[in-house]
């Protein structure tokens, strides 16, 4: 009798386990993006005339031109860090928690949270999902999909490894 309870615990813990593992190509990606990072350049795809917004829930786009971005993959940590200047944007370092989500029928996406003083999720424990795009060594490009004047388009963030 206990024989057969241990076995089924051990077949429901392997279903587990196997249902919440990260594919060979999931590993890759994470590996890839493991490191340091700098957002040189942000576009706009689909979207015509000027156009400004709020990313992230912290702050204008324009101030996430040139920051700085790390990413620890063997524990899904990493932070970035917005420079401040003459542009009205603040200074401002954000711990996030982050992995590659695998949807069965898409491309796979670069997924996080930020994270309060604490290491506590913020947003309502929500996060932001972005498209990779593409990803080599040196350079990585994520996309977020948006609705701007009532038509789809991207925000295009554009990494280069440092």
């Amino acid at each position: 009798m206990k024989l057969r309870t241990y076995g089924f615990i051990l077949v429901i813990m392997m279903g587990l386990f196997t249902a919440c593992s990260v594919t060979k190509e999931g590993r890759s990606i994470k590996k890839s993006i493991n490191g340091n990072w700098s957002l040189q350049t942000i576009n706009t795809e689909g979207i015509s005339g000027k156009f400004t917004a709020k990313v992230f829930n912290e702050a204008d786009f324009n101030c996430f031109i040139g920051s700085s971005w790390n990413f620890i993959s063997n524990n899904g940590t990493g932070s970035y860090t917005l420079v401040g200047g003459s542009t009205g944007c603040s200074t401002l370092e954000r711990s996030i928690r982050w992995t590659v989500y695998e949807p069965k029928d898409g491309p796979k996406e670069f997924q996080f949270k930020r994270l309060d003083e604490k290491r506590n999720p913020m947003d309502d424990n929500n996060g932001f999902r972005l498209n990779v795009s593409m990803l080599d060594d040196n350079t990585m490009q994520l996309k977020s999909a948006i609705t701007f004047e009532g038509k789809p388009g991207n925000i295009v963030y554009n990494f280069v490894k440092k």
